[in-house]
């Protein structure tokens, strides 16, 4: 696929089209020519020859790379240690690809060309700290959570549909009871066939939904550990637990001075409003993008602002006086959170 156009002593943008195994790289000179395209393997190795082959264009100032967060993480980390600005290239432009269809030499050209002029200026996360530890750790116990409320599920519904017997003993457990009794069946060879086949169902299900338990009770010790590590005046705020800090520390990654103002990171956590002016028409639309994590942080830490904090009930009663709705107001008090969150992100 190598397609070298001419070499060029100037500066030079990079773009590379990301995938699992090989990465389509593509190098723009100053005034937006194309110079080359290539392959390489996604290895360490592949890393330092695509490096190296912008390089030989010349000075390399900036590289658009898709999917930074993905299959593009290990290529990002390489190319800032060595000191190449990496900008994170989220959409490739769609009149382009209507215009000229889609492939990778394409796709890498297209990714080039969003940094070069500015549509995509968003510096890259690091995820070389300890803010990426926690995505890890915060990645597990979601999956355990998501795991086990489905396995309870499972249970509930087999002690339902199940015989009688099994019915009566599992009724009304609560969920932290119910895998207990479940894990503590003991299901019988010889018994009646649908009763041993829905009782080992659910012991099995009970003893999968405490191994998760456990699990989950391992990371929240180290997760703690680290949020209190790396953001202890975070945790200091009113309403902010372990579990919002590790998903606003995640959004803002290891990076979070790449977040010029706390507008944009407002608007990183989807709670700045969209203008939706128009003619005379002068007004704003809420904001469905962002991270939905933190958005979701944010509203979990309004809502224990909004039962237990004085200051918040006193600003919601007299919002409330002046009209506001109730979602109304949890939408002011996500952007105020927001603000006040801001200040304390760690940073290097």
């Amino acid at each position: 696929m190598a397609m070298t156009i001419v070499e060029a002593d100037r500066a030079v943008t990079g773009g590379v089209d990301t995938h699992l195994d090989v990465h389509v790289a593509a190098a723009l000179d100053r005034i937006g020519g194309l110079l080359g395209v290539e392959s390489f393997a996604a290895t360490a190795p592949g890393y330092r020859k695509l490096l190296s082959w912008m390089e030989a264009f010349g000075p390399v100032t900036k590289v658009g790379v898709e999917g930074t967060g993905a299959y593009g993480a290990g290529l990002t980390r390489f190319l800032r240690r060595h000191g190449i600005d990496v900008v994170e290239v989220d959409r490739q432009n769609r009149q382009a690809r209507r215009q000229q269809g889609k492939s990778d030499p394409l796709d890498a050209i297209e990714a080039a060309r969003a940094a070069q002029s500015g549509r995509c200026r968003g510096a890259a996360k690091t995820r070389d700290g300890a803010v990426e530890a926690i995505r890890a750790l915060v990645v597990a116990k979601r999956s355990a959570r998501d795991v086990r409320i489905k396995c309870l599920n499972q249970i509930r519904h087999l002690s339902f549909t199940g015989p009688e017997s099994l019915r009566t003993q599992l009724k009304g457990l609560s969920p932290i009871m119910l895998p207990v009794e479940a894990a503590a069946l003991r299901p019988r060879a010889g018994s009646d066939l649908v009763l041993y086949a829905t009782k080992l169902s659910i012991q099995s299900l009970g003893r999968r939904v405490l191994t998760l338990e456990e699990e989950t009770t391992r990371i929240d010790k180290v997760l703690g550990e680290l949020v209190a590590d790396v953001a202890p005046s975070l945790l200091a705020l009113y309403g902010v637990g372990v579990t919002s800090a590790a998903a606003l520390l995640i959004a803002a990654g290891d990076n979070p001075e790449r977040l010029h103002s706390e507008a944009a990171w407002a608007h990183l956590c989807g709670v700045a409003p969209i203008e939706a002016s128009t003619g005379k028409v002068v007004r704003h639309r809420l904001n469905r993008g962002g991270d939905r994590h933190a958005n979701a942080a944010l509203w979990h830490i309004v809502m224990v602002r909004m039962v237990s904090d004085p200051r918040t009930r006193e600003y919601v009663e007299r919002r409330t006086k002046e009209g506001r709705s109730k979602l109304e107001i949890i939408r002011i008090l996500k952007r105020y959170v927001a603000r006040e969150v801001y200040p304390h992100l760690p940073r290097r």
